[in-house]
């Protein structure tokens, strides 16, 4: 499918105002089919998990060999400072070996395909507590299913923070943008376009995917850092997720956990998440519907049409 008609859909307020009344005002609010976003203002997980989010906790690939992934890092907080409402947490930990790694992962519905996807997380070099420089990855991401090795309409979408290095490249700190046309596990084989930027991305930083079926592009804070082709550009729905793992030694090259037997763990926040469906939306239109939605005081919007297809929290 070809959407010719994106240019015309940039406008935040879609294909017109809705109007909300009460005895004191009448507010103007902005349209919101295709519209999904979720600010994180939960008092507990489990009020987190009864709204459309699930916590991986299949194991296997990606990630350390033998490693739990698990609710059980999944947490909800007061906003802390330079945040409104609440914030999710995402905490790893590893001691080096399987048994001792728990990864995190929280995944939404998978009906996502062309538009915009965002979302504004907090990034951390360091570990929590316990001996820094495992090749942790931290992440913002759409995915569906692989259906066989080199399936040719797997779809999936990444951003990746790298505070340690890896990927066989050096330790120095990168972001890593992928869009995945295929892969397949034994003998490894990956068909993707990647962008990798060096830098320092610990704190605060608003991400945003421009996806249609043309192009993928990325943004951090609205300097684009990647722009990837049709040849990989998703073709099916996909779920929309977050997750934080550890990379195991040899994974195109890495040097994998540390040399350390001590407990560590790693965590990332998740400010809110928005997906605004077959409109490509910039930062700063972006960042002005999120603003809209919480000056009218909604936390928790999902106008996205299901697509019919099973929940998907796996890879």
């Amino acid at each position: 499918m070809r959407y010719s008609s994106f240019a015309v859909l940039l406008l935040l307020g879609g294909c017109g105002p809705a109007t909300v009344t009460n005895s004191n005002q009448t507010a103007a609010m902005p349209d919101q089919t295709g519209l999904m976003f979720d600010d994180f203002n939960y008092t507990s997980a489990e009020a987190l998990f009864a709204n459309g989010w699930t916590a991986r906790t299949e194991t296997g690939h990606p990630g350390i060999a033998a490693a739990t992934w698990s609710a059980e890092g999944i947490s909800v907080h007061p906003a802390p400072e330079q945040a409104q409402f609440g914030i999710a947490r995402m905490s790893s930990v590893t001691d080096g070996s399987g048994a001792g790694t728990r990864h995190t992962q929280i995944c939404h519905a998978r009906k996502y395909l062309y538009g915009t996807y965002a979302a504004r997380v907090f990034f951390r070099n360091e570990p929590t507590y316990g001996a820094d420089g495992d090749e942790v990855i931290q992440t913002f991401y759409a995915i569906s299913p692989l259906a066989a090795p080199l399936d040719p309409d797997y779809s999936e979408v990444d951003f990746e923070y790298l505070p340690n290095g890896g990927w066989g490249e050096n330790s120095d700190s990168a972001m890593w943008t992928t869009t995945w046309e295929t892969f397949q596990l034994e003998p490894w084989t990956k068909v993707n376009e990647f962008s990798r930027v060096p830098g320092d991305y610990a704190g605060w930083h608003t991400l945003v995917m421009n996806v249609t079926s043309e192009s993928v592009r990325y943004y951090v804070d609205g300097s684009e850092i990647g722009e990837h082709s049709a040849a990989v550009a998703p073709e099916v729905p996909m779920s929309m997720n977050f997750n934080l793992w550890f990379m195991p030694k040899g994974a195109d090259g890495s040097v994998g956990p540390i040399n350390s037997a001590e407990p560590r763990q790693y965590q990332q926040d998740i400010d809110w998440v928005l997906h605004v469906e077959d409109q490509l939306l910039n930062t700063a239109e972006v960042e002005a519907k999120v603003a809209a939605l919480r000056a009218g005081g909604q936390h928790a919007v999902d106008e996205v049409a299901d697509k019919g297809l099973a929940a998907y929290c796996g890879l």
